[in-house]
């Protein structure tokens, strides 16, 4: 795509253009894309709003923290049942939040079938079965997902510990850790001082997000959102939903099983199905009372696009 203005020109009317347009804006062309990616973009916008929503991965994380406009970022992973192996990701577009969407943007160059996905800060790192099952000749298993600047950092290994158990089905971040659970064990690692150990605790969660370093995930057997505090090590029960609960289960043959945390809230994903099938998204406040336990209340459920043969898969927050 070509065009007689000059680049400089273009650069100041994209920096002026709201962000929660960049996700459309990088896929009209190349050249867009990488303009949106270039540093000269960020730098053109000296009167960034804290508010602004959501913005496409590639950013100058330190500017932005600098201008004190870091912000939330919603991701999500959906997969298409016809096309079998298709995952595409999208980022949630709020800049109306009674017409929230889910905007489609070019997916990670890497496999993603039956991966397991966790963010700490503005990073997401993915664990894909496929790269190990039982092999001792497979020890890089983990990719890492830069979202300031949309790349790929090298495979971590992992210890020799977990060649023997099947690969992450759900993993979180608590207090600065990564917690994955792997068949019937769960592994902490700490980045910080990069060392793995063991939970026997956490040895039976499944699909969980993390909000204020207290675990949530859903239990589709009672139909109930539970939650876990590490400093307490217990678990209880999120109370208010469930009528809610009630109404997502009953509204599809698919529970739902897109669940984070989100800006201390939770944000939901859920299929509807009817006329047409569609992807839903709620967003859940959370409240603790003395002696009363946790208490949920949704603030907002809208529809977030027609979804015809799609699956919610995973949607990850990150912080840019």
């Amino acid at each position: 795509m070509s065009t007689p203005l000059p680049q400089d020109v273009i650069i100041d009317i994209l920096a002026r253009v709201p962000r929660c347009n960049y996700p459309r804006l990088s896929l009209v062309s190349k050249h867009f894309g990488s303009l949106i990616a270039s540093p000269k973009l960020y730098a053109g916008r000296p009167w960034a709003k804290p508010n602004e929503t959501f913005v496409l991965g590639p950013v100058l994380y330190a500017i932005r923290s600098l201008l004190r406009c870091t912000e939330h970022c919603l991701y999500v992973v959906l997969h298409n049942r016809e096309t079998g192996g298709d995952h595409r990701w999208y980022i949630l577009r709020q800049k109306n939040k009674d017409n929230p969407r889910v905007v489609l943007i070019p997916s990670p160059p890497v496999a993603q079938l039956d991966a397991s996905y966790v963010a700490m800060g503005s990073k997401i790192y993915v664990f894909d079965k496929r790269y190990q099952y039982r092999n001792t000749n497979s020890k890089k298993v983990m990719v890492v997902l830069n979202t300031e600047t949309q790349t790929w950092e090298p495979m971590m290994t992992m210890p020799e510990t977990m060649v023997y158990y099947t690969w992450p089905s759900s993993c979180v971040m608590m207090d600065g850790k990564m917690y994955l659970r792997c068949s019937n064990k769960t592994f902490v690692y700490d980045p910080k001082e990069n060392r793995w150990e063991t939970d026997e605790k956490l040895d039976f969660w499944m699909n969980p997000c993390v909000v204020a370093d207290v675990m949530y995930c859903y239990d589709s057997d009672g139909n109930v959102l539970i939650m876990y505090d590490p400093k307490q090590r217990r678990w209880g029960k999120v109370r208010g939903l469930e009528e809610f609960l009630a109404e997502t289960k009953s509204c599809s043959t698919f529970s739902w099983t897109g669940i984070v945390g989100y800006g201390g809230k939770l944000a939901l994903f859920f299929p509807k199905e009817g006329v047409t099938r569609e992807i839903w998204c709620a967003e859940i406040s959370l409240e603790r009372q003395e002696g009363e336990g946790t208490w949920g209340k949704v603030e907002w459920c809208h529809q977030v696009m027609v979804a015809r043969n799609f699956d919610v898969n995973k949607c990850v927050a990150v912080m840019v």
